[in-house]
């Protein structure tokens, strides 16, 4: 059965197949980008950031219009949240309104957009003598950031570019663990590495409350959040996957993925994990000083900072989700910008604004007002002051290396709703059956969504 949302976007396929034929996409890595010119052009750019972000984003947007040659002007928008955005750029698409010039994407979105023959390929932008990146630009990015834009479903096109990127990490409290260390409640030092480790100090904590606390919640060892991005984190540590490339389907029903689920079902059912039922409840339960590990973006970093200095003061940091592969594997996230198709001089006069937006020193000012991950390996160096004098972001900076990616696939959305309705029936035992006949169904329905938004 295909999800509400789902449907929404077969509909909005139908619509938009009535305007053009889907999957007909021009071959914008032939043109001749050499002879545009994006003099005077408007850049209409719909983005989701507000707060901190969205002011750091208009003094680039500022500095990029004062400073360009072309006498280009970016108009930043804030949209709404990327549901939002996604909704608008699908209607506009259908229904053939104005298009911005620039919008942020998930990879699974932009995917949808091109299928609405609605997105420039910008690996021609980045070949370009006169306009693109040179070899050595190419050479500072981070591969899985630079590469995570590609489509080898559709022949290779890339539909969009990284300004940031975030990380699953895992939260934890190091005062407690310490606490628990001497205690002899726990047989290791510091962050546990593997499962059994996590499950030992998890376990520990919810009999062992810590000393520090400041509220009457329940001490408890793991909160968990149902979340499709906490599905793939914990079966990628498992050395998993949750979709397979090379055939185009979803492993939602590996065996690694199988194990997963029933290692945080075990922690549920031991009561040494307990599930979230408020937004940011893990956070701020973390910060009090009730909840030992918590695992979420490391974009977050900073709110975690303020809830612990609010809550019980203690000392805190990041490391990998525990896991049974030889190195991590770190899931990998974040929307990219992609350039929808208007005018040849609108495209390139968008690229030379997200050309601009992930230099090295932009980049470096942007991680530092943000709090994501900078694309470059050289931003490092502007960053080298702020990531020494916090050690929780260097903790997961160098994680980078070990990262892997959710699927860029369309229809992933519903999908991704489906993996959060399932988890609590798994965790809490609302369903009765084995985890893998939950896992297989969930995976039969996750390549009927995937199927439905690719066949047309």
């Amino acid at each position: 059965m295909i999800s509400k949302l789902g449907k929404v976007f077969v509909f909005a396929l139908l619509l938009v197949s009535l305007v053009f034929p889907v999957g007909a996409q021009s071959d914008t890595t032939a043109m001749d980008w050499e002879n545009v010119d994006p003099s005077g052009q408007t850049v209409v750019f719909w983005h989701q950031h507000s707060g901190a972000r969205e002011e750091e984003l208009a003094k680039i947007v500022a500095d990029f219009n004062a400073s360009n040659e072309w006498g280009i002007t970016v108009e930043a928008i804030n949209q709404g949240s990327y549901d939002d955005i996604y909704n608008r750029m699908t209607v506009s698409l259908a229904s053939g309104e104005a298009l911005p010039n620039l919008v942020v994407a998930y990879a699974n979105q932009s995917a949808v957009y091109y299928l609405l023959d609605g997105l420039v390929d910008i690996n021609g932008l980045i070949d370009s003598e006169k306009w693109g990146l040179s070899d050595e630009d190419i050479a500072d990015f981070f591969p899985g950031f630079y590469e995570g834009d590609v489509f080898p479903q559709y022949g290779g096109v890339r539909l969009g570019f990284p300004p940031n990127r975030s990380m699953e990490v895992m939260y934890y409290n190091i005062d407690w663990l310490a606490e628990l260390r001497a205690a002899g409640a726990i047989s290791f030092d510091g962050p546990p590495t593997t499962p059994e480790q996590f499950e030992e100090a998890a376990c520990a904590a919810s009999a062992n409350p810590f000393s520090g606390a400041t509220s009457d919640t329940p001490a408890v060892g793991y909160q968990l959040s149902y979340d499709a991005s906490r599905y793939a984190s914990w079966t990628f540590a498992r050395g998993g996957d949750v979709f397979d490339a090379e055939a185009n389907q979803y492993t939602l029903n590996s065996p690694e993925a199988v194990a997963a689920m029933e290692f945080l079902k075990g922690l549920y059912a031991k009561g040494c994990a307990g599930e979230v039922f408020e937004r940011f409840e893990d956070q701020t339960n973390f910060g009090t000083g009730a909840t030992l590990f918590t695992v979420g973006s490391s974009s977050g970093l900073p709110f975690y900072a303020t809830a612990v200095s609010e809550g019980a003061g203690h000392q805190f940091s990041v490391a990998a989700v525990p896991h049974t592969t030889e190195n991590p594997v770190q899931n990998i996230y974040g929307a990219s910008v992609s350039i929808p198709r208007t005018t040849p001089e609108a495209e390139l006069a968008a690229w030379l604004f997200v050309k601009y937006y992930t230099t090295a020193d932009v980049q470096a000012a942007w991680g530092l007002a943000s709090n994501y991950f900078p694309v470059r390996a050289s931003s490092a160096d502007a960053l080298a002051e702020y990531i020494e004098s916090n050690p929780a972001y260097k903790a997961a900076f160098e994680l980078l290396p070990y990262t892997k990616a959710e699927p860029p696939v369309p229809g992933y959305d519903p999908v991704r709703e489906e993996i959060a309705r399932v988890m609590p029936l798994i965790f809490t035992g609302s369903d009765t059956r084995p985890v893998q006949e939950i896992l297989d169904e969930l995976n039969d329905f996750a390549n009927a969504e995937l199927e439905a938004a690719s066949t047309f």
